[in-house]
C-alpha cells in the first residue's frame, strides 16, 4: 500500500502562481513513478505531468508545457507541481499518483495504482 496527500491548492487570480505537493507513504521503494492528473467540474479526469521515480524524466500534457513542472524529493517521498501563468481552464481537483509499474505510459491513467484525495485548484478571472 502506498498512501498519497497532497497539498498547496487553492485560490488564485490568472497569471499567478501556486505549488502544489504530495507526500507518499508505506511502500515507496516499490514506487517507479509519479503523476498528476485533474479534473474539472463535468469533465473526465486528465493528465498534467509525470515523473519517473529514479531518473526522472518528466513529461507533460501539451496544455501545461511551458507552465508546470513536475520535480521530486526521493528523500522526503515528495512530489511537486510548480504551477505558474494559471489560467482559468487549469480549475479543477488535482491528484497525485503513485505506479507501481516499471514501464508502461506514465501518461494514462491505467498505469497508476495509488491515489491521493486531491486538492482543489480554482483559477478566478
Amino acid at each position: 500500500q502506498v498512501q498519497l496527500v497532497e497539498s498547496g491548492g487553492g485560490l488564485v487570480q490568472t497569471g499567478g502562481s501556486l505549488r502544489l505537493s504530495c507526500v507518499a507513504s508505506g511502500r515507496t521503494s516499490s514506487t517507479y513513478g509519479m503523476g498528476w492528473f485533474r479534473q474539472a467540474p463535468g469533465k473526465e479526469r486528465e493528465f498534467v505531468a509525470a515523473i519517473n521515480w529514479s531518473g526522472g524524466n518528466t513529461y507533460y500534457a501539451d496544455s501545461v508545457k511551458g507552465r508546470f513542472t513536475i520535480s521530486r524529493d526521493t528523500a522526503k517521498n515528495t512530489v511537486d507541481l510548480q504551477m505558474n501563468s494559471l489560467k482559468p481552464e487549469d480549475t479543477a481537483v488535482y491528484n497525485c499518483a503513485a505506479s507501481l509499474s516499471p514501464s508502461g505510459d506514465r501518461r494514462r491513467i491505467g498505469v497508476y495504482d495509488y491515489w491521493g484525495q486531491g486538492t482543489q485548484v480554482t483559477v478566478s478571472s
